[in-house]
């Protein structure tokens, strides 16, 4: 699938990316390139493969154990805020 330059402008739009005139060529190459890939993928046959409940089936991962290794350091760590109220930190609102 080759994608033209409007099609290009209006991901690029989507997206919120400024794109100048001399790189909406590069950029329909390369966009173009990963549509058709995607497409050979979508295309293999996978009728005959199992799917898979966890990509470590047969292997033992290692886990660390559950267990605190620091310290509780909120009220340091506090001081340096501008404003504290019952442990949380408040902040401006910025949605109205």
């Amino acid at each position: 699938m080759t994608l033209t330059r409007r099609d290009v402008e209006n991901i690029a739009h989507l997206a919120r990316l400024r794109i100048s005139e001399e790189e909406l060529p590069a950029y329909a190459g390369s966009l173009s390139r990963i549509i058709d890939f995607v497409e050979q993928l979508a295309s293999a046959d996978t009728a005959e493969v199992a799917p898979l409940a966890h990509p470590l089936e047969d292997q033992v991962q290692r886990l660390r154990p559950d267990a605190v290794t620091e310290t509780d350091r909120r009220d340091l760590y506090q001081r340096n805020a501008s404003q504290v109220e019952a442990g949380l930190y408040l902040v401006p609102k910025v949605i109205e």
